[in-house]
């Protein structure tokens, strides 16, 4: 059974088409990584998932329910982090727990909750005190309660840093490891990569692309990268390399040779550089990154996602 399964589905608001002929099957127990540039209709998507927007034509079934039919019972299945999460300023991040609690109807633990996401000093403070991610971390407490079967994180590491980011990344692997599926919409392409099991990338509406990041690479027919160390660098002339007809850029930088050619050219790139005579002490192989090949998939938007370092 598909923890999601969008099967044609079109969303118009007045004469604008958000979401256009969706077909889109996201498996259980996975962390899918849904992509696209603003604009691209993932929002309006997570909205009729959770059936707070309605499809104009199409069917949306959540954990084998009709997310419309069923939407009550859905809910109480999911975990949300929204993208803006707001708090309660007077509420403490215990109160936003506990209501959580009493929502789903189970009897969680608000503490160890809020212990698991590096809150365990916040727990009795006022959260309109909290930071933009200390918010961001009880945004994800109160997602995790009652063991969610679906966790849906739209832009869940928005205001972390880098440690929180880490824990955050961490969390998702742990919960898709309990058996749960997560569906992890973010701008911050190197936290999909490295916690994604599959990527979606929507373009004006339309999916593009779905696979794993190996298989879009291949799918995208991307270039490798090889980054070659020279023993004798001063004395190598990069048009060598850049006389092969499966290369399309090559740079020197000190010892490191960068050759960016087809992937069955990486023997010839080698042999020509040892055949030049300045000998070769390292090499390896640099994969096309998840932005390279998301600005390849959406390339007429024109817009560029950021990737954490």
């Amino acid at each position: 059974m598909a923890a999601i399964d969008i099967e044609g589905v079109t969303k118009r608001f007045g004469d604008v088409t958000a979401v256009n002929d969706l077909d889109l099957t996201v498996p259980e127990g996975e962390a899918f990584g849904f992509l696209g540039p603003n604009g691209a209709g993932k929002s309006t998507t997570i909205n009729m998932v959770l059936d707070f927007v309605r499809p104009t034509t199409g069917t949306v079934s959540v954990l084998g329910h009709d997310a419309q039919r069923h939407s009550l019972m859905v809910r109480r299945r999911t975990g949300v982090l929204p993208e803006g999460f707001d708090v309660y300023d007077r509420l403490t991040a215990r109160q936003h727990v506990e209501f959580a609690i009493d929502s789903k109807e189970v009897d969680d633990d608000p503490v160890a909750l809020l212990e698991r996401v590096g809150l365990p000093d916040a727990v009795d403070r006022k959260a309109g005190g909290f930071s933009t991610g200390m918010r961001q971390r009880l945004a994800l407490a109160m997602a995790l309660v009652g063991q969610p079967d679906l966790l849906i994180l739209d832009e869940p590491s928005s205001g972390l840093d880098p440690g929180g980011a880490k824990e955050m990344r961490e969390i998702v692997r742990e919960e898709v490891d309990r058996g749960a599926t997560v569906f992890f919409s973010s701008h911050i392409l190197g936290q999909v990569e490295a916690v994604c099991d599959q990527v979606a990338i929507l373009r004006n509406g339309e999916l593009v692309a779905q696979d794993t990041v190996e298989g879009l690479r291949e799918a995208a027919g991307g270039e490798a990268r090889l980054v070659v160390t020279l023993r004798e660098p001063s004395a190598f002339d990069v048009g060598t390399v850049l006389a092969l007809p499966e290369v399309s850029e090559a740079t020197l930088d000190g010892d490191t040779l960068t050759v960016a050619c087809a992937d069955g050219a990486k023997t010839e790139v080698i042999a020509a550089v040892e055949d030049s005579g300045v000998g070769v002490s390292d090499f390896e192989t640099a994969e096309e990154s998840l932005e390279e090949l998301f600005l390849e998939y959406t390339a007429d938007d024109g817009e560029a996602m950021e990737v954490e370092p």
